[in-house]
């Protein structure tokens, strides 16, 4: 029986940090080696990071990553390896794999399906591949490939296949959204059931700005069954044997693929076969129990998961050491609390109570709760002092008007300075508190309580964040999160008896508009089709649209929907079009 023994890597790496990423690219090759693993494969762009971005158009980058490759390349002593680098080649740039064996470099792939949409802007950076190579590595045919190449049906894996391919490795730089795990679980049982192949996927993990890639690398056998997998948010080394001759046996009993290759055309790529190493069966392999298919997290918990490592990674990456929370006692700054302790630990996390003439007693004491739940550092700064000679100043312009959201304004941009005014003394990044809700509408005060380096909600909706402070809150096993912060009545309160219901549809309502016209793209007329009011509707409408100059200006957050704004959502700020 032909074994083959296949690592995949899920290491977190940072964009840019050349030595730093080769480094641990090599000590995981040594740990696969120790395992006697015929091959090891890393995620897409593992050498510069994922995604590189603008760059990839320095050339001295370009040069030092191919530099750190050669590394890369001597350190695959005893073993193949599949690593993911900036090649540059006919004049022109390549998000490509390296694929190397005993010291050399065996050859190179190029990704052929560069993705321009949503988060992704390959075609701004690399020239598409038009070879698809076949690896004959201790004796079993391996076809490598890239991230997007493996969601077309005919496609590299196809042609790879039509090759001979045994076994597909495709490595990924594939970023976290709610829900995304099953799609791609799906999508890649399709095509190691169409192909006939063990398939291996490969993903990176770790926070890179606003993009969080959670791992979950998988290998499939060629009836589509889920053989093997990798937890979501946290490195792994995952290594399977696979019992190649199951292919042969597949494709005898399904003969569709012996019709089905003469239609696979050269468009897509050549195919090109590379003799690495024979067939050598290692009579004193260790043993490697065959792990346990990883738990699934639910709904809220890979989502509270990917905001504490899009957090924890974001401040590490930076070189920030502690965060500053402006702490209200409401629902999201509550949670972004309990997010930011998790990720960096009590000792690194500071609030600040700010409160003014129209802070309730409950949040007061809510906000007081929640810290000594925590263990952190809360301190007090009331903004009386500083609003009343606001007020005062600001009373020979204002005499003759009415009292309004300028004046409740004041307050929220008097803690934005208090807040920054820390961050500049102590040099710790704030942590903003609002949500997607918020950030859609505008309910949120620009260069106020939007001040701040990093928005670690901002892609959440209100509804859900009320969903992961229960979550939080069980996983504690009582409530961390105070019970009266998830129970009492939302509000900004700048004013006497203020409640967000006053402004904005119930958050149940809101947050289905939101997602019918930001993420779904639905027609006035559709959302409105859904049971929605057209008045209601409207106003949710004309607020997104005019409040896209905020977002613009907003810190970068995290993103865990399927279209967020800013790398997802791009819409001109000048824009007098209406849907209604």
């Amino acid at each position: 029986m032909r074994t083959f023994r296949l690592a995949l890597a899920q290491i977190n790496l940072s964009v840019g940090d050349l030595p730093g990423n080769t480094d641990k690219i090599i000590d995981y090759i040594g740990r696969a080696r120790d395992l006697h693993a015929d091959m090891v494969a890393f995620p897409e762009l593992s050498i510069p990071g994922y995604p590189p971005e603008d760059l990839v158009l320095k050339p001295q980058f370009i040069n030092a990553n191919i530099k750190c490759l050669e590394s890369v390349v001597e350190a695959s002593q005893g073993i193949s390896v599949v690593v993911g680098f900036v090649d540059l080649a006919g004049g022109d740039t390549h998000n490509a794999a390296a694929i190397a064996a005993d010291g050399q470099l065996v050859g190179v792939y190029h990704k052929i399906y560069l993705p321009t949409y949503g988060v992704f802007d390959e075609d701004r950076y690399f020239r598409s591949g038009d070879t698809c190579p076949v690896f004959v590595v201790n004796g079993t045919a391996v076809g490598v490939n890239i991230c997007e190449d493996a969601w077309y049906s005919i496609g590299p894996t196809a042609v790879q296949r039509a090759a001979g391919a045994e076994v597909i490795v495709n490595i990924n730089g594939s970023p976290f959204h709610s829900g995304k795990r099953d799609y791609r679980e799906k999508m890649l049982a399709t095509r190691a059931v169409d192909n006939s192949v063990f398939f291996g996927y490969v993903n990176l993990v770790g926070g890179q700005d606003e993009l969080v890639f959670d791992g979950g690398s998988m290998v499939f056998d060629p009836q589509g069954e889920l053989i093997a997998s990798s937890q979501q948010f946290e490195e792994d080394l995952l290594v399977v044997d696979l019992e190649v001759e199951e292919v042969l046996r597949t494709r005898l009993r399904e003969p569709l693929n012996r019709k089905e290759d003469q239609l696979v055309t050269t468009d897509v790529g050549k195919p090109k076969k590379y003799a690495v190493s024979d067939y050598n069966a290692d009579s004193v392999r260790p043993s490697v129990h065959r792990q346990a298919l990883a738990d699934l997290a639910g709904a809220e918990q890979e989502v509270y998961e990917a905001l504490v490592l899009g957090t924890r990674d974001y401040l590490k990456k930076t070189g920030f050491k502690k965060a500053l929370i402006a702490l209200s006692g409401g629902i999201d700054s509550s949670l972004v609390t309990a997010i930011a302790v998790d990720a960096l630990g009590a000792e690194n996390v500071i609030c600040v109570a700010m409160p003014s003439r129209y802070s309730s007693e409950g949040s007061v004491t809510d906000a007081v709760l929640l810290a000594e739940n925590l263990g952190i550092d809360l301190w007090n700064l009331p903004i009386e002092a500083p609003f009343a000679a606001f007020l005062d100043t600001l009373a020979p312009k204002f005499e003759g008007t009415d009292s309004g959201v300028a004046e409740e304004n004041i307050q929220s941009r008097i803690r934005g300075n208090l807040i920054m005014a820390l961050s500049n003394k102590f040099g710790w990044l704030v942590l903003t508190t609002g949500n997607k809700s918020e950030m859609a509408t505008g309910y949120a005060t620009i260069y106020g309580d939007m001040s701040g380096g990093f928005a670690v909600i901002k892609d959440v909706p209100k509804v859900l964040c009320y969903k992961l402070a229960e979550y939080r809150n069980t996983v504690a096993g009582h409530s961390l999160i105070p019970r009266s912060v998830l129970d009492k009545p939302p509000s900004a309160e700048l004013r006497p008896d203020q409640l967000d219901e006053d402004s904005l549809p119930p958050y149940e309502e809101l947050d289905q508009i939101l997602k019918a016209y930001v993420e779904d793209d639905l027609a006035f007329d559709e959302i409105v089709d859904l049971g929605f009011s057209s008045e209601t509707v409207k106003q949710i409408i004309s607020l997104v649209d005019r409040n896209e100059y905020k977002r613009r200006q907003a810190a970068p957050g995290i993103k865990i929907t399927p279209r967020n704004f800013g790398r997802d959502r791009r819409m001109p700020i000048a824009n007098r079009y209406r849907p209604f």
